[in-house]
């Protein structure tokens, strides 16, 4: 699907501080993980028809675009990112009817509508796989990446994100199959013409039926290192900066966007682990025909350290992030904000105080963020709302195939005990994010009348979108006041970000200026009350939007309460 005739960009002339307008960079998305959005079958399972049952909800948040995970008929192994065939609905999630009636059910709302590509790898269930592990003669056994082992074990030295090595070894054919992912996601070859134009067609076949682009699942993973080396010293903590370096990665999707991409003028948001923001800068550069906007995980993973673990993190650690990359990428690259998805844990639980007293007004604060740095923002199901991550107490509760794989590895296998285990499990876990969104607080949150696939939080009562709507400080209205704002003030999407007080160890002061236009965002990420002077070069002008009662401070000087936010026109600026 060509874009609208509409789209700001869709001239080279049409521009705004040295940025060619694309409808994709104006757009905020709202990212929805089918399985535990809306059951509307009742069968505790989320589904398509779900997802049109609130869209009504998803549209009064004033969003442009649905990003939907994973959709395609799967075994399930990891939630759907094991795909056994790429032209079919899941079962549980509906039909293709269902489907098509979602595509326009988006379009009547003015919605737009991305689905994921899952292209690294498949499911082992997937008939292409089946063929090749049948045979060595095979024309599918090229299809997958298989080599033979070494001094009687695997490959190389290469590890799964989801623990153990990345290497299987099948009796049939007496050789390894590489899964960067879980041994029932093996790793399809790119270097096979064959697999690329597959998963063209795969592509053409999605957007045909009415779809606007792709997120792109670990794209960067797609180019392998030929030689199937041990990782470089360096890179043993790290391996995911290793599988996203990969030698023939630029001309795999330079050929994706002149086969598909460019033809149909989809937009592509590829997921950027192991992708430095210098890295990205080609990735993402305009001229260079690849893709057009990445998801980055630096400010994601903060407070990550190896593997499950968290660690400590500090405000001048996220802030760095937004300033590493607005020098990394000109005006010629974009970037997505994300600072929540299915894969990390809630928002208001991650960077905010999900205690009661504190959750509201923090969500607020965290939205105004994500809304306000610079880069198409990302929102995830819930946090319209400030849900929260889940209490975990016992392994049993767990359904994510990493933290399960994590658990036998460190636990079981290893010296980890339990509750150490667990402990960090409740902050980092991918869980958090997966537990059913609360609508109302009936049984199951409103989410389903059968028993749910997966644990309801147990706060549900307390905190669900018929709750939070009716509120007159709400999550929902706050985060809909900040998107109504960034759609009709350019500033905010293309100006340039400058971070005021990168040291500051509890406010977030910025400015998004574009010449003579600009703003200037105060945030107080704490619970703390701050009194602060602003530099001369920033000096507020009039008072926008704010989670609290307009400020009556005199110039320069602020008073900001625990977990306060306010955006103003700087002082001297049109408007």
């Amino acid at each position: 699907m060509a874009e609208d005739a509409t789209d700001p960009g869709d001239s080279a002339r049409a521009s705004y501080h040295g940025h060619r307008r694309r409808w994709w960079k104006e757009a905020v998305v709202y990212h929805i993980w089918p399985r535990s959005f809306m059951d509307a079958d009742g069968d505790g399972i989320g589904d398509l028809r779900g997802i049109i049952q609130r869209l009504d909800h998803v549209a009064a948040l004033g969003v442009d675009a649905l990003w939907i995970s994973p959709h395609y008929d799967s075994p399930n192994v990891d939630n759907g990112y094991d795909v056994r065939d790429y032209r079919a609905v899941m079962a549980e999630f509906g039909t293709m009817a269902d489907f098509g009636e979602l595509v326009a059910a988006a379009k009547a709302r003015g919605l737009r509508l991305l689905v994921d590509l899952v292209a690294n790898h498949s499911s082992d269930e997937h008939a292409w796989f089946v063929e090749s592990r049948r045979s060595k003669d095979s024309p599918y056994r090229d299809y997958y990446i298989w080599q033979p082992g070494r001094d009687g074990g695997p490959p190389n030295d290469w590890r799964s994100f989801f623990g153990g090595s990345a290497w299987s070894w099948d009796d049939a054919t007496a050789e390894y199959y590489l899964h960067l992912f879980a041994p029932k996601q093996p790793d399809l070859n790119w270097e096979n013409p064959a697999v690329r134009r597959e998963i063209y067609e795969i592509m053409r076949f999605w957007l045909d039926k009415g779809v606007d682009g792709f997120r792109m699942d670990v794209i960067p993973f797609i180019s392998k290192d030929p030689s199937f080396a041990d990782y470089p010293p360096e890179r043993r903590a790290q391996p995911h900066y290793h599988h996203a370096a990969g030698p023939r990665l630029h001309t795999f999707l330079q050929e994706m966007h002149r086969e598909v991409l460019g033809p149909y003028g989809a937009v592509s948001i590829g997921e950027a682990l192991g992708v430095t923001p210098e890295q990205a800068a080609l990735l993402v550069d305009e001229r260079r025909g690849e893709l057009d906007m990445l998801i980055h995980f630096d400010a994601l993973l903060v407070d990550r350290g190896e593997g499950w673990r968290w660690r400590p993190w500090t405000l001048p650690d996220l802030k760095a992030v937004f300033t590493r990359l607005e020098a990394a990428l000109d005006h010629h690259c974009w970037r997505t904000v994300c600072l929540s998805n299915h894969d990390m844990p809630r928002l208001v639980s991650h960077f905010g105080d999900d205690a009661p007293a504190w959750r509201v007004r923090s969500a607020q604060v965290l939205a105004t963020m994500l809304l306000t740095v610079k880069g198409t923002p990302l929102v995830y199901q819930g946090d319209e709302i400030g849900m929260t991550n889940y209490p975990f107490g016992d392994i049993a509760e767990f359904e994510d195939v990493e933290a399960l794989g994590a658990w036998r590895v460190s636990v079981e296998e290893g010296d980890v005990p339990p509750e150490e285990f667990l402990a960090h499990m409740r902050r980092t876990s991918r869980d958090n994010a997966r537990t059913p969104v609360q609508w109302d607080d009936g049984p199951n949150g409103g989410f389903t009348t059968a028993p749910p696939w997966f644990v309801v939080n147990p706060n549900a009562a307390e905190v669900n979108a018929r709750t939070d709507r009716a509120a007159p400080a709400s999550v929902f209205r706050h985060y809909a006041a900040v998107i109504a704002l960034r759609k009709q003030a350019l500033a905010l999407i293309y100006g340039d970000f400058t971070d005021l007080d990168p040291a500051h160890p509890r406010l977030f002061v910025y400015s998004r200026r574009a010449g003579d236009d600009g703003y200037l965002i105060v945030l107080n990420l704490s619970r703390d009350e701050v009194d602060y002077e602003l530099p001369e070069t920033a000096r507020p002008g009039a008072f926008v939007i704010g989670n609290l009662a307009p400020p009556a401070d005199d110039g320069g000087r602020l008073t900001l309460a625990p977990w306060e936010a306010r955006i103003y026109r700087l002082a001297g600026v049109a408007g």
